[in-house]
């Protein structure tokens, strides 16, 4: 998986004012990316988790998932907001930088829990924090996810 996540994944200098259309660039740019062809389902399903709890984590990462039928292949796509937005989260801060998951609907029990347990734990070192937070050399935080992402 060392190559998963790509440089073209990862957004940097965002300025995108509500939780709800960050979760609609991640969708429009998944079906630009090709890992969907429908972003509205995708964008649905984004919405639809986000109504059964939490994907804002601590320290102004968020973690949105998206499992549908709609979606080709796994990927994840990362948006760093130039501004904190107001999104629920387990330490009630505004969240800045969203690593999200998507998942087909059928490797749900597989890929989704396996990239979900892996980006939970990355978000638990600081250093990997840090550098997501302090950089934004596309290449080098797609590097430092997939590293992590290999980790057994």
């Amino acid at each position: 998986m060392s190559d998963f996540v790509k440089e073209e994944n990862v957004f940097v200098k965002q300025s995108i004012d509500t939780r709800e259309n960050v979760l609609r660039f991640i969708s429009d740019r998944a079906a630009a990316l090709g890992v969907t062809d429908n972003a509205n389902a995708v964008y649905a399903a984004f919405l639809a988790r986000e109504e059964m709890g939490e994907t804002g984590m601590t320290d102004g990462f968020a973690v949105p998932h998206a499992k549908d039928a709609a979606i080709k292949r796994a990927a994840v796509i990362v948006v760093k907001n130039d501004h904190p937005l107001e999104w629920p989260s387990f330490d009630d801060k505004p969240v800045d930088i969203a690593i999200s998951l998507l998942v087909p609907e059928g490797e749900a029990g597989t890929t989704h829990i396996k990239l979900l347990s892996r980006t939970a734990v990355l978000l638990m070192k600081d250093d990997f924090k840090s550098l997501v937070r302090g950089s934004d050399d596309a290449q080098a935080i797609a590097g430092a996810i997939n590293a992590g992402i290999d980790e057994e």
